[in-house]
């Protein structure tokens, strides 16, 4: 994913005109030819100036001490932050720094964390990043080119998503003392230097020591040894799958670099975990987690009456910063790998069994939108009928897209009342019937083997209920079998790491730079691999040949056009069944936590900025 916010995620997570440079007057003694930059950015021109203090949206004085109890719902059962296997912990990240550190008040910046410097040549044929010569592991060792070369190359062999996201890497090398260069299989791809500073940068010389046990560590596979990082924290302690807290190094060595000031705060952050969402949001009301992020509407709506919100101890906002720059699709997805949902007709009379407004009425007291483009909510979102630049890249694919992307814009059905309800029912009947299903008595099957149509959807959290019962309840109504299982977060990523599933409920976020992980939404590329998030299961060329529009795009408005144009062909096929979401993050924290008056305009900046206000007094 094109984003300074890191690969996961909200990570996390844009394409111009030109690429802004920040140039620096370190020594290029080794590769003169070279331009260094302290930061990158994708759209207009980078904020910070060399020898920028701190970000803008930081307290640089903000104490340093206290504790922060969060919660997790779920499991983890290893502390490998590189390997595809197991459930890992919940704030790794907090012990693992990365090349470059994103800036959450500009759409895709990055500045120098390990590295002080980038450079690549006109034609981005490669990237090379010279280290500080302070950055330090844990143990006091310098972090080397050699760590870079052994994190990327393990990442790309353990992690089907690297894999994919840095599948144009060709190779990496040491080039210098402290120099590492990345060369790239395709030229001018803007986006490439700026996603090599996201990945954790893991000890080469640590993994392949020997643990306490006196026996090899193995990176291929998942450990519950905690691991050592270069990053601000360490973990203290843990209890396996229940709690694990991190602490605050205070030898970390970049605690002073600009990046970093007037964050990394709290003393120690420490993550319970827990199987139920119920459970864990008591946990939040008894004081025991300070901070909590709401995704339950009814709950935000009618949940907050206990006493520490009327008196002021527990505050709530809603932030709309995170999603302004975030595009997002929540949908359940029908797996095409399944052929009961490889005809588009079928797919589409799924989405009109499903009745949002009533939804959204009676379960989400109105605070709710429906989805209608895998980029929801930004400029890349189609509208209307195509034209301009979008037109002329449709008209290209003409004879490989449906021919309704050039006659009718997509539109989900509306419900909310009982004939339309009954309409829409009626028009998927009649689009399971060109399909070649029938109702016979109460079972909508097979019209030529007579095998009743059904199909199971496959849940991580009970709160899902509330969405999927009710549609699987409308689905009776017209024949269909759709039973609803929900599963504890180990099994929810087994099964939907290997395509075992029937129709399964996602969330994809979009910055507004998509690039590589385009691929791995919904390439061919992606659609056999186990562990991608081609969830659907789409191969379709016309689609191949858009995702390489965006990827390659020279210009802000080709870029721009291109996901209009995926958008609207990815939404014409009926992939999905669009959700709904809200453009604004319902948030609710004690009081003993607080934050800088001005949040960054794309971020809530949490926990990275806040601070605890036991540390004044401490």
């Amino acid at each position: 994913m094109r984003t300074g916010r890191g690969i996961g995620g909200i990570g996390l997570a844009i394409g111009a005109t030109l690429i802004s440079l920040l140039t620096t007057s370190l020594a290029c003694a080794e590769q003169p030819d070279l331009k260094w930059r302290v930061g990158i950015a994708t759209v207009g021109e980078a904020k910070y100036q060399q020898g920028f203090p701190h970000f803008d949206y930081v307290n640089p004085q903000a104490p340093k001490g206290g504790d922060l109890n969060l919660s997790q719902t779920g499991t983890f059962d290893t502390f490998n932050p590189v390997l595809e296997k197991g459930e890992a912990a919940t704030g790794l990240a907090l012990v693992f720094d990365t090349l470059m550190k994103s800036a959450d008040d500009e759409i895709t910046a990055s500045y120098g964390l390990l590295a002080e410097g980038v450079a690549y040549p006109d034609d981005i044929s490669q990237a090379t990043y010279r280290l500080r010569a302070e950055a330090k592991w844990a143990d006091g060792k310098p972090v080397t080119p050699e760590d870079v070369i052994f994190s990327f190359e393990k990442a790309k062999e353990l992690n089907p998503l690297y894999m994919s996201y840095y599948q144009h890497v060709a190779s990496v090398e040491k080039t210098g003392e402290r120099d590492v260069t990345f060369h790239f299989t395709e030229k001018n791809n803007r986006e490439l230097p700026q996603i090599l500073g996201q990945f954790s940068i893991v000890p080469k010389h640590w993994w392949e020591g020997t643990g306490p046990d006196g026996k090899p560590r193995d990176i291929t596979r998942t450990t519950l040894e905690p691991v050592m990082g270069s990053g601000p924290y360490r973990i203290a302690s843990f209890s396996p799958g229940n709690r694990i807290r991190y602490e605050l190094r205070d030898d970390y060595w970049g605690k002073d670099v600009n990046v970093n000031v007037g964050q990394n705060n709290f003393g120690s952050i420490t993550y319970t975990f827990y199987g139920d969402r119920n459970v864990e949001f008591e946990a939040f009301r008894a004081g025991n987690t300070d901070y909590w992020f709401e995704n339950q509407a009814k709950r935000w709506a009618t949940g907050y009456d206990f006493p520490a919100v009327k008196d002021g101890r527990v505050k709530r906002e809603e932030i709309p910063n995170p999603y302004r720059a975030t595009g997002i699709m929540q949908a359940l997805v029908p797996n095409m790998r399944k052929e009961i949902f490889q005809d588009e007709r079928v797919r589409r009379a799924l989405n009109y069994a499903l009745d949002f407004e009533e939804l959204n009425r009676t379960v989400f007291f109105g605070q709710y939108k429906r989805v209608d483009s895998f980029f929801f909510g930004t400029e890349l979102a189609s509208e209307k009928l195509p034209e301009g630049r979008e037109l002329e890249i449709l008209t290209e694919l003409k004879d490989k897209v449906p021919p309704s992307v050039f006659t009718e814009p997509f539109a989900n059905p509306t419900g909310g009342e009982q004939k339309k309800s009954r309409d829409n029912l009626r028009k998927a009947v009649e689009l399971f019937k060109e399909a070649g299903f029938v109702l016979k008595g109460n079972s909508m099957v097979n019209a030529e083997t007579g095998k009743p149509f059904s199909f199971e959807i496959l849940l991580s959290s009970p709160a899902l209920e509330v969405v999927a019962v009710p549609y699987a309840n409308a689905l009776k109504r017209i024949g269909i079998d759709a039973s609803v299982r929900t599963v504890d977060a180990s099994q929810y990523t087994n099964r939907t790491r290997k395509f075992d599933y029937d129709m399964t409920w996602v969330v994809w976020a979009q910055t507004l730079n998509p690039g590589n992980e385009q691929w791995d939404y919904w390439g061919s590329k992606s659609v056999s691999r186990e562990g991608s998030k081609n969830y659907a299961g789409i191969s379709d060329p016309a689609i191949d040949t858009l995702i390489d529009k965006i990827i390659f795009a020279k210009t802000r408005e080709d870029l721009v056009a291109s996901a209009r144009a995926l958008d609207r062909v990815l939404l014409a096929h009926n992939y999905v069944i669009p959700l709904y979401y809200r453009m604004n993050a319902p948030i609710a924290y004690w009081n003993r936590i607080d934050r800088p008056a001005e949040l960054p305009k794309y971020g809530i900046g949490f926990p990275d900025s806040w601070w605890s206000k036991e540390a004044k007094t401490e």
